[in-house]
C-alpha cells in the first residue's frame, strides 16, 4: 500500500509529508502496573493516548490490546469486575481488538530469606501470574509485519522479552518500531527500537474515556474510585 501525502506547513510553505501506517500493540498489564495503578488515569482511552503520543503523520490502523481476565483476591475483591467494565469500554473504540491470555492464581511454598531462630524456614505465598500476553503480542507483531499491515509498529510496554521480535521486525521486514514506555526504564528496548519515549502524565490525563458509554449490552459506567 502506497503512502498518501499529507500537507505540512513549514516556514510558510507547504511540504508533502508521507503518512505512516501504524499498528499499536499494548501490553495491558505492563501499562497498568507501569503508569496507571494508584493514579486517577486508569479509565484510559488508548486510542486517544496514541493520537497524543505519536507524530501527526502517523495513521493508526489497528490497536491490539493484550491482557488476561483477573480473579478476585484479598485486598482487591472486585478487581475482576472493574477490569471487565474497563474492557467493555475499551471494546467500544472502533479500531481496538482485545486479545486474551490467561491469569493463574496459585499457592506456592517458598524459602524465607531470614527465617527466625527456631521458626519455620518455608512460607506459603499467593503467586499470581499472567500468561500468554507477551507471546501473543510478539506473534501478532511478526504476523502483521509479514502481511505488510504497517510501516511502523508502536509497542506500549517495558518488557525486554520483546527485544528479539522488535529486532526481527526492523531487520527482516524493514519496519520502524516505536516504544511508548510506561516506566521509561527499559534500556534493552531503547537500544532495539527505532524510537523510545516514556508516556507522559499529561497525555494520560488528557486521554480519558467519557464517564459513561454505551454498547449493545447497555450503559458502561466508570468504576467508583477510578
Amino acid at each position: 500500500m502506497g503512502h498518501v501525502p499529507l500537507a505540512d506547513v513549514v516556514s510558510g510553505r507547504e511540504r508533502a509529508q508521507p503518512r505512516v501506517r501504524a499498528n499499536v500493540y499494548v501490553d495491558g498489564f505492563n501499562l497498568y502496573f507501569g503508569c496507571l495503578q494508584n493514579t486517577p488515569y486508569r479509565w484510559l482511552d488508548v486510542a486517544a493516548l496514541c493520537r497524543l503520543s505519536l507524530p501527526a503523520h502517523y495513521q493508526v490502523h489497528r490497536i491490539r490490546y493484550f491482557t488476561a481476565l483477573v480473579t478476585p483476591r484479598p485486598g482487591s475483591p472486585r478487581a475482576d469486575v472493574r477490569q471487565q467494565v474497563f474492557l467493555r469500554a475499551l471494546a467500544t473504540l472502533p479500531n481496538v481488538v482485545i486479545h486474551y491470555g490467561s491469569f493463574m492464581n496459585k499457592i506456592k511454598t517458598r524459602p524465607l530469606v531470614h527465617p527466625p531462630p527456631g521458626g519455620p524456614t518455608m512460607v506459603e505465598v499467593r503467586d499470581t501470574e499472567e500468561k500468554g500476553s507477551d507471546v501473543n503480542l510478539a506473534t501478532y507483531l511478526l504476523f502483521d509485519a509479514h502481511n505488510d499491515e504497517f510501516d511502523a509498529a508502536v509497542l506500549v510496554t517495558d518488557d525486554s522479552d520483546l527485544v528479539e521480535p522488535v529486532r526481527l521486525v526492523r531487520r527482516d521486514f524493514g519496519k520502524h518500531v516505536r516504544i511508548l514506555s510506561p516506566r521509561g526504564k527499559s534500556w534493552q528496548l531503547s537500544q532495539a527500537a527505532t524510537r523510545f519515549y516514556q508516556i507522559s502524565a499529561a497525555n494520560l490525563r488528557a486521554a480519558q474515556l467519557p464517564r459513561t458509554l454505551k454498547d449493545s449490552a447497555g450503559t458502561i459506567t466508570k468504576p467508583q474510585g477510578w
